[in-house]
C-alpha cells in the first residue's frame, strides 16, 4: 500500500467528516468527538470518543473481513482517521434486531428485551429532512433505491454481519441487541459495508450485569442521560481488543 494525503472536505455528518485524498478511489474519514441523538436534537462533545469509535470500527471491520464480509475500510491513519474505498452510499439504514429495544418498543406492543428469533430486519430511508422514516416494501419499490436483487443481497449481508458480530461479542461477554449498518456501491457495482460499526451504531449489553441501566455499553447511555459514555466505549474496546489482532495502518 502507499500513503495518502488528505484533501478537501467532501461531506460532514453528525459523527464523521469525509475528505478526498490524492487517490481518486480512496477517502479519508475523520471520526469526530461529537455525539448526537434524536436526529441531532440532543448534542454533546465527548473528548476522545472519536478515537474510541475509530479503533472499534477498525477492529470490527477487520474481523468481518476475516469472515469473508467486505467493507469500505482499508486501514487506520492516525488515532481518529481511517482510509476507506470511495463508494456511492445507498440512502438506506439497515437495522437488525435480536432483542426488542428502543424505537421498536415505542412503536409496537412488545416489551424491552424480548428475544426476536429469527432476527427482525428493518429498512429506513436515510434522510434527516424526513426523519429517517421506516420503509415498507411498497415504499421501497416506489423510491427505486435498489433493485430486487440488490435488496436480497443487502438483507443477506446484514444477517451475515449479525451472525459474525453476534458470535464475536458473545465471546467477550456482550450481547448484540441490535445494530445499524449502511451499504455503498463501488464504481464496479459491488455492494460493500460502509459508514462505521461501533457503540454509536450498536446496542450492546453486558451479559454479566442484571441491572437494565448498568448493563448498557452503547450510545443509549447518552440518549438516556445515564453518564459514563466514554467508560462504556472503553470497555467495549478493551474486550474486542482482547480477541482481535491489532488493526492495520494504511500506508
Amino acid at each position: 500500500m502507499t500513503s495518502c494525503s488528505i484533501g478537501p472536505l467532501l461531506h460532514e455528518g453528525k459523527a464523521k467528516r469525509v475528505h478526498a485524498t490524492d487517490h481518486t478511489d480512496l477517502v479519508a474519514v475523520h471520526f469526530k468527538d461529537d455525539t448526537t441523538a434524536f436526529n441531532a436534537a440532543k448534542k454533546a462533545s465527548l473528548a476522545g470518543k472519536g478515537q474510541l469509535n475509530c479503533r472499534i470500527a477498525a477492529l470490527l471491520f477487520e474481523h468481518l473481513e476475516r469472515q469473508g464480509i467486505a467493507s469500505h475500510y482499508r486501514g487506520l491513519m492516525g488515532d481518529d482517521w481511517m482510509i476507506c474505498q470511495h463508494l456511492r452510499v445507498i440512502p438506506l439504514e439497515v437495522v437488525v434486531r435480536n432483542r426488542a429495544a428502543g424505537s421498536l418498543c415505542r412503536q409496537m406492543p412488545i416489551a424491552e428485551g424480548t428475544p426476536l428469533d429469527p432476527p427482525l430486519l428493518d429498512l429506513y430511508y436515510k434522510d434527516d429532512a424526513y426523519g429517517d422514516p421506516f420503509l415498507s416494501e411498497a415504499r421501497l419499490t416506489r423510491l427505486a433505491i435498489v433493485s430486487a436483487d440488490q435488496l436480497e443481497e443487502i438483507q443477506q449481508l446484514a444477517l451475515a454481519v449479525n451472525q459474525s458480530l453476534g458470535q464475536l461479542f458473545t465471546s467477550v461477554g456482550l450481547e448484540l441487541v441490535d445494530f445499524k449498518i449502511e451499504i455503498g456501491l463501488t464504481a464496479a457495482g459491488q455492494l460493500l459495508l460502509a459508514d462505521e460499526i461501533s457503540p454509536d451504531t450498536c446496542r450492546l449489553w453486558d451479559q454479566a450485569v442484571a441491572d437494565q441501566r448498568d448493563r448498557i455499553l452503547d450510545k443509549d447511555r447518552f440518549r438516556q442521560d445515564l453518564g459514563g459514555v466514554l467508560e462504556a466505549y472503553r470497555e467495549v474496546l478493551k474486550r474486542v481488543q482482547g480477541v482481535c489482532p491489532e488493526p492495520r495502518v494504511y500506508g
